[in-house]
């Protein structure tokens, strides 16, 4: 199940062969520096600007960011979602850092493509084919993403506009050859004065504050003074400049699960092979029954995570204006998946404890890094909020809609480009989230996790949320994550259907998920203002999972497997 780089040929199998060529490529690359210059380069906040000339020189950036509308006939380039969450499981897999310089190029590159601006589009694809990096330049240091009230202004010239304001938050600031910035109208009120532009961090008017973190990555503060836009400058106008904020954060913001999905694993590789060849009061230490419990949990948790991802992808390449269900899976990768990252995390540093700390292991990188995942733009909460508007329509009013695949063909996503405006969210509809959970049915947790998530239906039929707290954000948040486990689950068990999943590993999958929506329950059951048949219903969801000791052991031993497994080049 996990991605093992001495092993790259069993990885991506189904993608083609210069897409394998390249992400090959970027894996010698990084083993080929080795572990102890990765840590290096970590703790002494180098530039990546060596990593940067390798995407160059491979065109690895332009060829997995350009859509095929701009490739000028080139036959590798496009936009394709499955090989795009490879590179992108590939660099979490190695360090954020290296992750975050691809994830901010992706973002910045999102309202550019979206619009019907020819010059910028040309502009863009011959940037990125000369090696360029991108920026996205939404976020402001009093205002965070809160589009609403943004402080850059624009004001109208007799040939365009000038544009002064500044932006925080902003990675790849320092060297981005275009940057994607949001803003608006100085004399115009509301959203019909709103602005997407496009700005070079080379201007002379464009000023670099300074990196706002402590890091390897260049996290900007910059500012605009009397900056000259040009029509060839202006991306987007008024409600259009709104949605392409909101569709481009859809397309961008996705890329955090499978980053986490990257570290996960490689920490998981390091955490395992340390555990399993040390000896404390004379037995090893993976002979304790709570670090097995722990490293099954791990590894069962991070299983779940790359099923989820997986079949995410195949939800956003199917979409079309007609299928917008992307528009949920999307939140709870962003939110789910990476909040799932810490705790396995957190699940392997119990275990190994104070070698987490040591300097020069990867997985102090990874104890560092992998809470900034499920943080970026407050990811859980803001995207919790958002789940809860598909949830009447997801649990109560299924819709027919054909089979999607599996997507690894290698077609250009070009939906995302013309996702449309970003409204009418609680229109959209979903295909009987029940189905995979009957399919599954002889799983014993699965069953058993099918119970719980059907009793989240009665709750909001017979004790729904009364006004009061349809006002509490509080109560609704830990309604929010019950319903995003039913979700979760669906995905998980469709993906497990279409590859074949060991059912040990699933029935452990599912084990987790009971215990934790029961402990979703009783945190509901805690709120101030949960009512008495709320609480009642909560304490009938805390349900034992079905406890079976040879199947646990049997995924032990999978885990086992991993001791030596893979360890990065020295």
């Amino acid at each position: 199940m996990l991605f093992d780089p001495h092993d790259f040929e069993a990885a991506y199998p189904d993608l083609d062969a210069e897409s394998r060529r390249l992400l090959k490529a970027t894996v010698d690359w990084f083993e080929d520096r080795g572990k102890r210059r990765l840590v290096a380069d970590d703790q002494a906040r180098v530039w990546y600007t060596e990593f940067l000339d390798f995407v160059a020189r491979e065109k690895l950036f332009a060829t997995f960011c350009t859509p095929r509308a701009e490739a000028g006939g080139d036959p590798g380039k496009r936009w394709d979602a499955a090989r795009n969450a490879a590179l992108s499981e590939i660099l979490g897999f190695y360090g954020l850092q290296y992750w975050y310089a691809w994830q901010v190029t992706v973002l910045g590159l999102g309202p550019i493509w979206m619009s019907d601006n020819a010059a910028a589009r040309k502009r863009a694809a011959e940037l990125l084919d000369g090696g360029a990096v991108f920026a996205f330049g939404l976020s402001e240091k009093e205002h965070g993403a809160d589009v609403y009230s943004t402080d850059m202004l624009l004001t109208p010239t007799g040939s365009g506009f000038t544009a002064t304001g500044g932006k925080y938050y902003i990675g790849n600031g320092n060297v981005a050859g275009m940057v994607s910035v949001f803003g608006r109208r100085a004399d115009v009120e509301g959203p019909d004065g709103y602005v997407f532009f496009a700005v070079d961090s080379r201007h002379p008017r464009f000023t670099l504050v300074k990196n706002i973190v402590d890091s390897q990555m260049f996290v900007s503060e910059f500012r605009l003074d009397d900056y000259p836009l040009t029509p060839d400058d202006i991306l987007h106008t008024g409600q259009d400049a709104f949605s392409a904020a909101l569709n481009t954060v859809n397309v961008g913001k996705f890329n955090l699960c499978t980053a986490s999905v990257g570290i996960a694993e490689h920490a998981t590789y390091e955490a395992v092979t340390h555990a399993h060849n040390r000896v404390l009061y004379g037995k090893r230490v993976t002979d304790f029954p709570h670090v097995r419990q722990n490293f099954v949990d791990a590894y069962a948790r991070l299983v779940a995570m790359k099923l989820f991802s997986a079949r995410a992808v195949d939800y956003f390449r199917t979409a079309s204006p007609d299928d917008r269900r992307y528009l949920l899976f999307n939140p709870v990768t962003k939110m789910k998946v990476t909040s799932e990252g810490e705790r396995v995390i957190d699940l392997l540093w119990d275990v190994i404890a104070a070698k987490g700390f040591e300097k020069d292991t990867y997985f102090a990188m990874a104890g560092r890094d992998i809470g900034a995942l499920p943080k970026l733009e407050g990811t859980v909460h803001v995207n919790l909020a958002l789940v809860l508007k598909f949830m009447p329509a997801y649990l109560f009013s299924p819709t027919e809609y054909p089979e999607v695949p599996t997507r690894h063909d290698a077609a250009d996503d070009d939906f995302f480009w013309r996702q449309g405006p970003a409204r009418g969210l609680g229109s959209i509809t979903f295909h009987d989230w029940e189905v995979p959970y009957r399919d599954h049915a002889h799983v014993p947790n699965v069953a058993r996790f099918h119970e719980q998530a059907r009793a989240l239906r009665t709750l909001l039929r017979t004790a729904a949320p009364d006004e009061g707290q349809q006002r509490d954000l509080d109560f609704l948040l830990t309604l929010g994550h019950l319903f995003t486990l039913v979700v979760y689950g669906q995905l998980v068990l469709e993906q497990a259907g279409l590859t074949g999943l060991d059912r040990d590993v699933l029935d452990q999958v599912f084990d987790v998920l009971v215990r934790d929506f029961a402990g979703c329950a009783v945190a509901l059951h805690g709120k101030a203002s949960s009512t008495e048949a709320q609480q009642e219903w909560a304490l009938g969801q805390v349900r034992k999972p079905v406890v079976d000791h040879e199947r646990f052991a049997r995924v032990w031993d999978q885990v086992a497997a991993l001791s030596g497994r893979y360890e990065m080049n020295p």
